[in-house]
């Protein structure tokens, strides 16, 4: 049906660092779609959502999104990880800009790939790392694995990142925020066949499209209630009607994340 290439992740730093700042996505789809602006969000603060992270290469390109859980454990999306290791990982915490200076800068110590991990299309989409330096911010909570009542259509979810605004468009310099429906399961179903594994994902957007996460986006937050219940995953193209988001359902990954956490 479909390929991998809905992933979320900039295809900047696969590369370089020169290709991190480039505005070409990775397989970019052939829609005609071209939404605005997080798409259809507004600019916010990392005084705000303190927990939210910048993941970089090693000169400090963001290509991803975390979510800081605990003063030295980072929750991401599996696929964010592909081709990465300790060395070219940063995370960068209290930095609203892409292009800012301040805030606090980690090496990374370990790398925890759920070990079910191949695709995001596939599922088990999450990953978690372990910082050099603690990071002196507020941590966000996140779901138990009984908590799957969250999930409930028509819940009202906020995401969050620096990921580009328009499909074929630049990243935002920065943070961008908006809040989108969770869709019910049978819709999502509708929207992506066999693709949408019911166990491991949630899908949130509106049918009509125009408020979605984009590349660069990936590994950041879905928070319901202020909780995090979610990581950006994957989705066909970026705020197109018809198809929502799609993002890890972290209940279903909970306890794993627990026993990272807790290493």
């Amino acid at each position: 049906m479909f390929g991998p290439t809905r992933v979320r992740k900039t295809a900047a730093v696969v590369t370089s660092a020169a290709a991190a700042a480039a505005t070409v996505l990775l397989g970019a789809p052939s829609a005609a779609a071209a939404p605005q602006p997080i798409v259809g969000g507004t600019t916010t603060t990392t005084t705000t959502y303190p927990f939210v992270m910048q993941i970089t290469d090693a000169s400090q390109n963001q290509f991803c999104g975390g979510t800081l859980v605990s003063a030295t454990k980072v929750v991401t999306a599996a696929h964010c990880m592909a081709g990465e290791s300790t060395s070219s990982v940063r995370v960068v915490g209290g930095r609203t800009y892409l292009n800012g200076t301040n805030g606090t800068v980690s090496k990374v110590s370990k790398i925890w790939v759920n070990p079910d991990y191949t695709d995001a299309t596939n599922g088990d989409d999450v990953a978690v790392l372990t910082l050099s330096t603690a990071m002196p911010y507020t941590k966000a909570s996140y779901v138990s694995s009984a908590d799957t009542s969250v999930y409930a259509a028509g819940a009202t979810a906020r995401i969050l990142g620096w990921g580009t605004t328009s499909e074929n468009g630049s990243s935002s310099n920065q943070l961008r925020t908006a809040t989108v429906p969770i869709v019910a399961d049978a819709s999502c179903k509708s929207s992506y066949g066999s693709d949408f594994v019911q166990t491991d994902m949630v899908c949130a957007g509106y049918s009509t499209g125009g408020t979605d996460t984009c590349q660069g986006d990936s590994g950041g937050p879905l928070l319901i209630g202020g909780v995090l219940a979610g990581i950006t995953s994957w989705g066909e193209g970026c705020a197109e009607a018809g198809y929502p988001g799609v993002y890890t359902r972290l209940t279903t990954f909970s306890n794993l994340v627990t026993a990272q956490i807790t290493s």
